[in-house]
């Protein structure tokens, strides 16, 4: 251990040294750090910031085993410090009076280390966590340390991210199977082209058409620059569709997150969101700098918890919450949430993201499906799902619209969507109003490849949407039943960490209205067969 080391654990109390280092990942002010406050739900910390937050206390303590699991309150994670580095829990004058620091804590850079042993014969047990926290003064060291798990995991035929089409997106497609290294035909259950519009030719020709006449792109911003008259057209259009005011039109769904949460909720305020929200509201909440709640997944007497402790520590609040969930396709409580806002005095928007096109008897999203439009204050969506395009939209009251068109960094510092790709938009709204049956067909196919996936014995979760979830757990067995579906010629995604918690492996399904009775059937027996082959269902008799 090096004298850097041994100098910061003589430094000060485990409870002293333990705020430190969690204040150096929030930003909060000690005041904040009381022993009941609730990790996720009162200081906003999610799994990512928990991590670095223990491979530093790891560090500062010496402490070479995991810390145990289920650590809720800054008490819990204080004394589990102590018991693990043999020092008594603060007493509860300690927790009154933390004491000064005599010597600041300060990071010391480890000596390199070699990676951890494989748990088993052949089997590296590491998961992308590993590599989030790894301590090296060479800043690159994590990334020579990925790169040979990635290429190990590549060569046992696992991880098959990122390969090429060949082909449209449709209900088959041609993909470089790089991993065999032949081109081949696959069964589709990993788009979001959930209505077919990718493809369509109504919208492919306003491409075209839109990208002859403006050229390939604007190259400036929207407001230097940069906007079109189809910009505008798309934006009438869209507030048309989801029955608002009016509309503002980001690069992407992400920077539409990442500009409205940091131009809305700032410092003195709150935002509230639900555990698995979409990575780009977590980093919307970072960005914003405010007091960042989180409540327990779609439980709303959490929520109210989250309401009451936060209302006297905070101006304005902001509930955030995606609308379909896109690891698990459950559907957010909205009606409750939209209650608990108005009785706390929040604000609340939702993420329509895998709603649009899907929810509600038009496919406006989570509002209409509940019959709440008018009743949110803010909806968000992504384009580049059902809408076929790219580009995110927020759909509100003209005064807070035209508040983002100036507040919104990743709108007024970017340039946005070609012209192209908005007539494109235009035209896919176009054939969602006059081609109803798609939404219809695309509920006949959930309807039957979700009864087909349930009568066999699969893990669904709550899903309530055109996202099925085959959860698995274990992560190992995941990727090994991904490889044994795209071994029969089926294509879907495998979702590890980061995109859920370890533990919570599993295969996710996009279905979409082009997928045809012939291939719900084959991909159920695909699942099946390959289920029985990893262990993931008994094997069959």
């Amino acid at each position: 251990m090096t004298n850097g080391v041994n100098t910061i654990r003589g430094s000060g109390s485990v409870h002293r040294r333990v705020l430190d280092i969690v204040t150096a990942h929030t930003l909060y002010d000690e005041s904040y750090l009381t022993p009941d406050s609730a990790m996720e739900g009162d200081l906003g910390i999610d799994s990512v910031i928990l991590e670095s937050i223990l491979a530093d206390v790891r560090e500062c303590f010496g402490l070479h085993a995991e810390l145990p699991p289920g650590l809720t309150t800054i008490r819990d994670l204080v004394t589990a410090v102590a018991e693990a580095a043999g020092e008594d829990p603060p007493d509860g004058s300690a927790w009154e009076s933390p004491g000064a620091d005599p010597e600041p804590l300060r990071r010391v850079l480890p000596s390199p280390t070699e990676p951890p042993v494989a748990a088993g014969p052949g089997w590296d047990a590491r998961s992308m966590k590993d590599f989030m926290e790894q301590r090296d003064p060479d800043l690159f060291a994590k990334a020579r340390g990925f790169s040979a798990y990635f290429r190990r995991r590549n060569e046992e035929q696992l991880y098959w991210y990122g390969m090429p089409m060949r082909s449209r997106s449709g209900n088959r497609v041609l993909i470089d199977d790089e991993q065999t290294g032949r081109e081949r035909e696959f069964l589709m259950f990993a788009s979001n082209n959930y209505l077919g519009l990718a493809n369509h030719p109504k919208v492919v020709e306003a491409v075209c058409e839109a990208t002859r006449t403006y050229g390939a792109t604007h190259t400036g911003s929207r407001i230097i620059g940069g906007t079109n008259h189809l910009h505008q057209e798309l934006e009438r259009r869209l507030a048309a569709f989801k029955g608002r005011p009016a509309c503002i039109v980001y690069p992407g769904g992400y920077a539409a997150n990442l500009g409205a949460i940091s131009a809305l909720v700032k410092g003195h305020d709150a935002l509230v969101v639900d555990k698995l929200n979409h990575m780009s509201i977590v980093d919307g909440g970072k960005l914003s700098g405010a007091a960042r709640k989180i409540y327990r997944h779609n439980d709303m007497a959490d929520l109210e918890r989250v309401l009451e402790r936060c209302a006297d520590d905070v101006l304005g609040k902001l509930i955030v919450t995606d609308g379909v969930f896109s690891m698990h396709g459950d559907i957010c409580d909205l009606p409750e949430i939209v209650k608990l806002a108005k009785e706390y005095g929040a604000r609340v928007m939702v993420d329509d993201a895998h709603a649009t096109g899907v929810l509600g008897a038009r496919g406006t999203g989570t509002a209409e499906h509940f019959g709440l439009k008018g009743e949110v204050d803010l909806e968000l969506g992504t384009m580049s799902k059902a809408l076929a395009g790219m580009g995110g939209f927020v759909v509100g009251d003209e005064e807070v619209v035209d508040y983002l068109r100036f507040y919104s960094n990743s709108y007024v510092f970017a340039a946005n969507i070609p012209a192209g790709v908005a007539a494109g938009l235009i035209a896919s709204i176009d054939v969602m109003e006059s081609e109803p049956h798609r939404l219809e067909q695309l509920w006949s196919n959930i309807r039957t490849l979700r009864g087909a996936l349930t009568a066999a014995g699969f893990d669904l979760e709550n899903t309530e949407s055109a996202i099925l979830p085959i959860v698995i757990g274990d992560e190992r067995r995941a990727m090994e039943m991904g490889r044994a579906v795209r071994a029969r010629g089926l294509f879907c995604q495998t979702v590890v960490f980061p995109g859920v918690p370890l533990g919570d492996a599993r295969l996710r399904i996009s279905v979409t209205s082009e997928h045809t009775p012939e291939d719900l059937a084959e991909a159920a027996g695909i699942f099946v067969e390959a289920a029985h082959e990893t262990g993931v269902l008994p094997a069959a008799e």
